[in-house]
């Protein structure tokens, strides 16, 4: 079947999108916080006990994200003034307010990243998808004061519903479709898909690939150069996925760094949430008064 959530929109033939203070790229940094059930099988670093109940392994590794490794992470956020926008689990939410405190603090961008990263809403009814969304928004909100406007399911996992459910509970954008370097309406009445990247993700990289620190920083240079050469007409998107129990391990820390720095550093670089992400292009979408002079359209 083909599906009908979003139109074939060539990057060449948009009208062109420009970010604040004349930057060609806009920054933002995807930070997984979640929680795993501790009798499924999840992401794991050895493969051959994941499916032992229990599994101290590959739990463990999972675990030390929230207990170490988001604390060394938010260390290299703060010194350069990068806010994340945090994708959270309900369950963690729930589970670790601590970490919960700190982003408040810092004032971090909140968006619904499911109940856990244990269970995914494929093959629920519209109903039960229903419940459950409201179940993990009305969660998130509670426990962080602010409703998310974001929405990632874990491991992107979505129904043919899931926008649209999304939307009903006030949400206007989601991750999931890592398609576009920049954002684009869905056919969801008010909901955008704002880019994320499962190539430039820390579990991709290091645990599937392999790659070392230097390799890591090389291909976030690469990245950002690459974009910021293809934006001389039209603004595109960065986004940066990082998980606490990968890139919070403590010999990939400096790493981390050196790749924050070089984004920091770069010039034409919006350093954002995907928050404001998502609000800038709303509002520079919306129909312009009558006789107000078209933009020019992107080569």
């Amino acid at each position: 079947m083909d599906h009908q959530l979003y139109d074939y929109s060539p990057i060449t033939g948009r009208e062109p999108i420009q970010w604040p203070g004349g930057a060609r790229v806009a920054f933002y940094v995807g930070l997984n916080i979640e929680h795993y059930q501790i009798d499924r099988p999840a992401t794991s670093t050895f493969p051959d006990t994941a499916a032992l109940t229990p599994d101290p392994l590959n739990y463990g590794w999972r675990d030390y994200g929230p207990r170490v490794g988001v604390w060394r992470l938010i260390e290299s956020l703060d010194r350069l003034g990068i806010r994340a926008s945090a994708l959270l689990n309900s369950d963690a939410g729930e589970r670790y307010p601590q970490i919960v405190e700190a982003g408040r603090r810092r004032d971090w961008a909140w968006l619904a990243h499911g109940r856990n990263n244990s269970l995914f809403q494929t093959g629920m009814t519209r109903e039960e998808e229903h419940a459950y969304l409201t179940e993990v928004v009305d969660s998130i909100e509670r426990t962080t004061g602010t409703r998310p406007r974001g929405w990632m399911g874990p491991a992107l996992t979505e129904t043919f519903h899931t926008p649209e459910l999304l939307a009903e509970l006030g949400l206007d954008y989601v991750l999931d479709w890592t398609n576009d370097d920049q954002p684009y309406p869905l056919n969801v009445p008010g909901m955008l898909s704002v880019p994320y990247s499962v190539e430039l993700n820390d579990i991709s990289l290091f645990v599937g690939k392999g790659f070392t620190g230097p390799d890591f920083v090389q291909v976030v240079r690469d990245q950002l150069d690459q974009l910021h050469a293809d934006s001389a007409d039209s603004g595109r998107v960065m986004a940066l996925a990082l998980h606490p129990f990968v890139i919070g391990q403590p010999f990939r820390h400096t790493y981390l760094d050196q790749a924050l720095e070089y984004v920091a550093d770069h010039p034409g670089v919006w350093l954002t949430t995907s928050d404001e992400i998502a609000d800038h292009y709303t509002r520079a979408s919306a129909p312009r008064p009558s006789g107000s002079p078209a933009l020019p359209r992107a080569r």
